[in-house]
């Protein structure tokens, strides 16, 4: 069993995946155990190898999330980097919620990822500096936006309505009063839990409650 870092390149560019190979090959501690340009290859290579880290590339046939995701479920001992072009936040995030440990984009020097892979392999997680604060200042302000008043979503007509739940009235006295039917009411309802991410009334009711006092 050898001691040094394990690892499988995933890329459909054979002369990028050559450079990565010199670049790592020439690190004591590490060993390149397998190569593939495709996500179906890079799935059997990592179930029938089990190496230590996989570097996969996004953009590759087969999608580089979908074996991220297959690896991540069948295989959850390889920690898989991403190495990629893409500086979309939508793929760190999909990356990431895949089972992704890091997320590295190709113009990184060869010193730098060596170092990235070896903390990965200790088990820590990476995410390039610039892609994090961006996808940090977006989840700052979305969280903002979701503080400041989460009923900012709803309709007219549908803060109407939690108002009046709010205020204890059931579907029935809201129907009549907004000159409703029930089942219109209800609909609504559906509507208004979805938007406000809770389960049920009484956790609609509250809430609206509690931005009413704050206010």
């Amino acid at each position: 069993m050898s001691d040094r870092i394990q690892i499988v390149i995933v890329d459909d560019h054979p002369l990028f995946r050559e450079g990565l190979m010199q670049t790592l090959k020439a690190e004591p501690d590490i060993e390149v155990v397998g190569e593939a340009g495709t996500a179906a290859e890079a799935i059997r290579l990592a179930g029938e190898l089990l190496p230590d880290v996989v570097l996969l590339d996004i953009t590759i046939p087969g999608g580089g999330l979908a074996a991220a995701c297959t690896i991540a479920a069948t295989s959850p001992v390889i920690k898989i980097i991403m190495l990629t072009a893409s500086e979309a936040e939508e793929d760190v995030v999909a990356a990431l919620k895949s089972g992704a440990r890091g997320y590295i984009l190709k113009g990184v020097s060869g010193r730098e990822l060596v170092k990235i892979v070896r903390d990965v392999y200790l088990g820590e997680s990476y995410v390039t500096p610039a892609l994090a604060a961006s996808l940090l200042s977006e989840l700052n302000n979305g969280l903002q936006r979701k503080a400041a008043d989460p009923r900012d979503d709803l309709t007219d007509r549908e803060r109407q309505i939690l108002e009046r739940v709010a205020a204890g009235m059931s579907n029935r006295e809201i129907a009549q009063q907004l000159f409703l039917s029930e089942k219109t009411v209800k609909h609504y309802m559906t509507n208004i839990l979805q938007k406000l991410h809770v389960r049920n009334r009484v956790e609609a009711a509250l809430m609206a409650q509690k931005i009413a006092a704050a206010g």
